[in-house]
């Protein structure tokens, strides 16, 4: 019986042959080069956000190109200006019609909360309770993006107001820049890939454009039905200020989970001088909505759209939350969403040929 073949024969070291010094060299390399890229990322995540923030705003402008599409059968160029001259048009008109009366209606809640909030800490603090803190809490700038985080040493050289106005313009100028000609920035990335991988890379990245435009168009949909019916009821309540505050009810949904109960917190407080029956029924107006949203209106606009656990979309929260503050929980969803595809496509469909149903 012949044993050969069934056990290969030892190498012998004289004559196995190392691996070639250039391939080595290469992988050392290519390795330094991705733990760089990892570290300036890192360090400029902020302005990183920024971009991506930018990008968003670029698939809203190019969701609603298409859109007008379908109703102009026009140049694509054409349909974006178009779109920006809409834009513009509605952001006059709302300014025109009481927009400008929000910064004082603002200082006005302010005013109503602190005094709420003096109110709240005097009868906890009758209890032994110091629940709020020396300073009574009141420090609503830890609500706010750390001005750091964004443009580092520009936005502190200005002001944060004047900063947070710098960043709102960038993002803006990026996401026409990138609505422009999306195609050009795609193409000019995927050049960097090998070739026999470029057809795969220029799909999985069109199906990411198409994830990021089903969470904005979804989000904004979202976004208008609460803050309408929420002003309406909070209205009908009789609360002072209702539009502002149905609008950070509205705006607190692009933090799931987390945006509604702290958005919660401001209608609480002017409710409460109001008396107890306008609190009650503040109270239950707000959770009503924001739960017919959070459980109805949410699970439909965006059960094809990302296709994403609870669990996976709380711990996402979460992280981004306490490593890049509120603009890191603001992005915390579609960044998974994004990165989601690129896993199951790269690594479980590519890598480990697994193509069964996600």
């Amino acid at each position: 019986m012949r044993t050969e073949g069934l056990f290969p024969a030892p190498l012998d070291p004289m004559h196995s042959k190392p691996p070639p010094r250039r391939s080595i060299l290469a992988v050392v390399f290519t390795v330094m080069a991705v733990g760089l890229s990892l570290a300036l990322i890192w360090m400029n995540a902020g302005s990183v956000l920024l971009i991506f923030a930018g990008v968003l705003v670029a698939s809203f402008l190019d969701a609603c190109a298409h859109g007008l599409g379908l109703i102009l059968r026009v140049r694509r160029v054409w349909r974006l200006t178009a779109v920006g001259l809409i834009l513009a048009v509605v952001l006059g008109f709302a300014i025109s019609r009481g927009i400008g009366q929000i910064p004082q209606q603002a200082r006005f809640l302010i005013t109503v909360m602190d005094a709420q909030l003096d109110v709240l800490q005097h009868r906890l603090t009758a209890f032994g309770i110091d629940l709020l803190g020396p300073e009574g809490g009141r420090d609503f700038s830890r609500l706010l993006p750390d001005p750091t985080q964004l443009f580092g040493h520009v936005q502190l050289a200005l002001g944060t107001a004047s900063g947070l106005l710098v960043n709102t313009v960038v993002i803006l100028c990026l996401g026409l820049f990138f609505a422009a000609d999306p195609a050009a920035y795609r193409e000019g990335i995927i050049r960097l890939v090998p070739l026999p991988a470029r057809g795969r890379v220029r799909q999985v990245m069109n199906e990411m454009g198409l994830v990021l435009r089903g969470w904005l168009l979804g989000q904004l949909v979202r976004v208008t039905l609460v803050v309408l019916t929420m002003w309406l009821a909070l209205y009908w309540v009789g609360l002072p200020g209702a539009f502002l505050l149905a609008l950070q009810a509205g705006l607190s949904n692009f933090v799931p989970y987390i945006g509604p109960i702290v958005a919660g917190i401001p209608v609480a407080l002017v409710a409460m001088p109001l008396g107890t029956s306008v609190l009650v029924w503040a109270m239950v107006v707000y959770f009503l909505i924001q739960n017919l949203d959070g459980y109805v209106i949410g699970p439909l606009v965006h059960r094809e759209a990302l296709q994403l656990a609870p669990a996976w979309t709380l711990v996402a929260i979460m992280i981004f939350g306490s490593l890049f503050g509120v603009i890191g929980m603001a992005l915390a969803t579609p960044l998974v969403a994004i990165g989601r595809v690129a896993v199951l496509r790269f690594y479980v469909e590519d890598r480990l040929g697994d193509f069964g149903k996600e």
